[in-house]
């Protein structure tokens, strides 16, 4: 299946690109190459083979929440360039009112 520049052309359009007529007359062949690659996996999948999303099954690597004792405001402040209402001072941005 080939496919056509008017084709490629309102695939642009949907994904709000600006092709010029060259970009459409390179990139249709283009894209047919990658439509191709794509329908010979569906090819390869059999239906003794279950879809997944990952070659290897993952678990969860994060540790379990535990409370643990942290630093204290007085210790996190300390090395601040400034500080306002025990919070660090940064400077205002995109002309914010306060």
């Amino acid at each position: 299946m080939a496919l056509s520049t008017a084709e490629v052309a309102r695939l642009a359009e949907l994904a709000r690109i600006a092709l010029t007529p060259e970009d459409l007359e390179r990139l249709a062949p283009q894209l047919d190459v990658i439509l191709e690659a794509v329908a010979s996996v569906s090819e390869v999948a059999g239906a003794d083979v279950p879809p997944t999303s990952h070659a290897l099954a993952l678990t969860n690597v994060f540790r379990p929440d535990a409370v643990r004792p942290s630093l204290g405001v007085e210790d996190a402040l300390a090395s601040a360039p400034a500080v306002e209402d025990e919070r660090f001072r940064v400077p205002r941005i995109l002309g914010e009112e306060q």
